[in-house]
């Protein structure tokens, strides 16, 4: 995080990246003297209050100190892309974007979040964190602390009221593709490295990247013998298209929690850690060795891949008539009960199997209603990776998710059919009319049908795990039944690693002081 001063009342620390200045600054009452984003939003602030962040977007987390009311208004962006942790504890408030600098070295553990993350596989609370006393603001949150009084509200819902209505079709496609060249040219700089497999969304942003004048290298993970998989082919389709370079992480030489380099697994929470952790850090290192920046196509997905509104509605009315009802929700049979009791756990996921989807709600809404979206942010930050890579993601950008959900569904937001009009002539036709593709097979999933993994199954059990697993109740990860069940198996895994070296982590991380800047007002 980077501080700024203007005058001398107001001061701020921010992680910030602006969309839209220019908008901005023809807003404000006075130009700023400098092009620097943190002063810009300290200007905003001078001009409306805590209002402000009604005015900006853009990928953000920032502290504003205002002596003059003696006041610390803080702010996390709309999607979560930005961290923010704080702590107020006996009237000492800090914060940082880094979570384990706020660590004691004798933290206690929230047991609800890991919880959680056993059964859910991610916190379902987005302002607590695995640890007790250490907070985590929500995404499109503001902070408030005046006078020994802390209050947070949501400053931003995304608004389903707003209809677009054009009379040609020309229209829609037209302003899509604007609003997509601004998301990719406010998050550019000379050089820019896309995560890109052989998909729709990664390659537009590449092309786009590329029509703005941009120097793009593609990188992009593939699978040779593992599963069956056709990315390197349409990746590479589309670069030569592009006339762009790319690298390949060949993630068949990978196995299950490989640590190539050293920290890879080191993580300030347990959902972090992930089985598929080599070839993720991989990739990020390819990145960063073409540029400091990086692009993601998440999440296109959410916004431009509605089903259609009536094969939906007519498997909801088959399962009622056929009567069809789901399982009665259990726990994993390790997880210790009294632990279960303390959390009330499976209260907590009966109440999580009640919310079923509504036929009638859009994707993009529930998407943006789920919880994965901030912590997914959160294993792509800096504090998180180690590296010195930015990545940045286009569709995740305000202006166009605001536009894509006040559009017709029908046919603009189903089957990508916007994007793929946007993209004619700029992308290959095998690219163009490539059906939605997920993995053909789960990585995971074959690694251990196909090597020894008695090792996740024979490791030294951290004290702290007793106590909320009983590890004589859980099955050889070999054994396991279900996809879920070796899943919710292996975080078992994950979280005695994490526990291992969470204290070594946070030790770490306390020394080297530049991952993050935090400070404390008594």
């Amino acid at each position: 995080m980077e501080s700024s001063k203007l005058a001398a009342d107001l001061s701020i620390t921010a992680d910030a990246r602006l969309d839209g200045r220019e908008e901005l600054i023809a807003k404000l009452p006075r130009a700023p003297e400098t092009q620097n984003d943190s002063e810009l939003i300290l200007l905003a602030y001078e001009t409306w209050g805590e209002d402000c962040v009604k005015h900006l977007i853009g990928d953000f987390a920032f502290a504003i100190w205002d002596s003059r009311s003696r006041r610390f208004f803080c702010a996390r962006d709309h999607f979560g892309v930005k961290p923010f942790f704080f702590t107020y504890v006996a009237n000492n408030f800090k914060f940082s974007t880094n979570l384990n600098s706020l660590r004691t070295g004798s933290d206690t553990l929230n047991e609800t979040a890991i919880g959680d993350y056993l059964v859910f596989g991610l916190n379902q609370d987005l302002s607590s964190t695995t640890f007790r006393d250490i907070q985590r603001l929500p995404p499109a949150h503001t902070l408030t602390l005046h006078n020994g009084s802390l209050s947070i509200r949501r400053y931003w819902t995304p608004d389903t009221s707003k209809e677009v209505r054009y009379r040609d079709r020309d229209s829609y496609v037209e302003h899509f593709r604007e609003l997509l060249q601004r998301a990719v040219r406010d998050r550019l700089r000379d050089r820019v490295a896309v995560s890109m497999s052989g998909g729709l969304d990664s390659t537009s942003l590449a092309a786009v990247a590329c029509e703005v004048g941009a120097d793009v290298h593609a990188c992009a993970v593939v699978y040779d013998e593992l599963i069956p998989d056709e990315e390197r082919h349409y990746a590479t389709i589309a670069a030569n298209h592009l006339g762009i370079p790319i690298s390949y992480v060949v993630a068949d030489r990978y196995s299950l929690f490989d640590e190539q380099v050293r920290g890879d697994m080191d993580q300030p929470e347990p959902f972090l850690l992930s089985p598929l952790t080599a070839q993720f850090h991989t990739l990020l290192r390819l990145c960063e060795s073409h540029s400091s920046i990086g692009f993601t196509g998440y999440d296109g997905d959410a916004f431009m891949n509605e089903p259609k509104r009536r094969r939906l509605k007519i498997r909801s009315t088959l399962r009622r008539i056929a009567g069809t009802r789901s399982p009665e929700p259990a726990l994993p049979e390790w997880i210790d009960e009294s632990f279960a009791r303390r959390t009330n756990l499976l209260d907590r996921l009966k109440q999580s199997s009640m919310n079923t989807v509504n036929a009638d709600e859009r994707r993009s809404m529930r998407a943006l209603n789920s919880k994965v979206w901030a912590p997914l942010f959160e294993g792509y930050d800096r504090c998180a990776t180690k590296l010195n890579l930015e990545l940045r993601h286009p569709f995740i950008d305000v202006r166009l998710v605001e536009y894509l959900l006040s559009i017709p569904t029908d046919p603009w937001c189903v089957n990508k059919h916007i994007l793929r009009v946007a993209m004619k002539n700029r992308l290959p036709p095998a690219v163009i009319n490539r059906p939605k593709t997920p993995l053909a097979g789960d990585p995971t999933l074959q690694l251990i049908r196909r090597g020894s993994v008695r090792w996740l199954d024979s490791f030294e059990v951290n004290p702290q795990l007793k106590s909320f697993v009983d590890l004589s109740l859980r099955r050889s990860i070999a054994n396991e039944l279900t996809p879920d069940g070796l899943w919710a198996s292996l975080r078992v895994f994950a979280l005695n690693y994490w526990l291992t070296h969470s204290q070594l982590i946070a030790t770490d991380d306390q020394v080297n002081k530049n991952r993050a800047y935090q400070t404390s007002i008594a």
